[in-house]
């Protein structure tokens, strides 16, 4: 990944600092230093944020114990309604089902938007015909029709040699957004490798000159130097196209769902998610995502606070 650590020494330590020692303002009065345990799962397109916030949230309030794994959106949500996690990050809204079983097992939860993010969509470096495609043309790639593809299929003029696909895996939230925008259901072609893992699908495509594979915005970003970006309808995913929704329809929010009873009743839960939603914004940025507008984070922060 992209060294945010380095980013951060320079324009967040003071402010962590300045946490460190005065903790949060509750009616203009520090807070005591909170001991505890914050437990989180989901999405790995957004673990880039949320290992960030956690190891710099470690340096405000060292005894608070937070983990957060990478499952995948399905599989954070499956640990969410098990009643397992205090909040569950995802890169898709949640679904109705998974909105059903939380209901079903009586989990009241709240959605946070954390950051923007613009599905990539990546070839290997020596890939120099495919620099820009079209909805349609990603739909014929991979969607699944009991045919070999080849790039010559999308144009004559391009290579007569096999595409090589990459994918996240089925309980990745990417995939499930790429299946609404892109396949709308239709199942995926069999030949693609599909692994929940963002660096194996890194990997693959850089191991390949024709593969393609497609994933969160700051993964291409920490390998750009060996990846070529393609641009969607003429629009190359940047922090401008993504943020003003011109890179569509592969801009995406990005999301933490958090425990209603664990804000109310586990101080440290509260305390970590102000903290995310506070710095969150800088801390997308350090590691390749787009932050929200401030009046988003602030609407947050009064959602959260109502939980209390």
């Amino acid at each position: 990944m992209k060294n945010w650590k380095f980013f951060m020494m320079s324009t967040m330590i003071g402010s962590a600092l300045v946490l460190g020692a005065c903790g949060n303002e509750e009616n203009g009065e520090a807070t005591k230093s909170l001991s505890g345990s914050v437990s989180g799962d989901g999405s790995s397109t957004v673990a880039p944020i949320m290992e960030a916030l956690v190891e710099e949230y470690a340096g405000v309030q060292p005894d608070v114990k937070v983990t957060s794994g990478a499952s995948g959106t399905g599989g954070g949500f499956e640990k969410f309604i098990a009643g397992s996690t205090d909040f569950s990050n995802a890169s898709r809204p949640i679904k109705e089902e998974e909105a059903a079983k939380l209901k079903e097992a009586g989990i009241d939860y709240t959605e946070l938007e954390i950051a923007y993010d613009g599905l990539s969509i990546v070839v290997n470096k020596e890939n120099d015909w495919a620099k820009d495609l079209t909805v349609e043309d990603l739909k014929k790639l991979w969607v699944e029709d009991g045919k070999t593809k080849k790039w010559s299929d999308i144009n004559p003029e391009w290579p007569d040699e096999e595409v090589v696909f990459y994918s996240p895996g089925t309980d990745s939230g990417t995939f499930d957004y790429f299946n609404e925008i892109i396949l709308e259901d239709a199942d995926i072609v069999k030949a693609a490798t599909l692994s929940e893992d963002d660096n194996v699908l890194v990997q693959g495509v850089q191991g390949d000159k024709n593969a393609i594979g497609f994933f969160g915005y700051a993964y291409y970003l920490a390998n750009k130097d060996s990846l070529n970006v393609v641009k969607i309808d003429g629009v190359e995913p940047t922090n401008e196209t993504i943020e003003s929704g011109d890179y569509t329809p592969l801009s995406r929010p990005l999301f933490i769902y958090v425990k209603n009873s664990s804000v109310k009743e586990n101080e440290a839960v509260y305390d970590f998610m102000q903290y995310s939603l506070e710095n969150a914004g800088e801390m997308a940025e350090a590691v390749g995502y787009v932050s929200l507008p401030e009046e988003k984070y602030k609407e947050d922060l009064d959602a959260l606070e109502g939980l209390k």
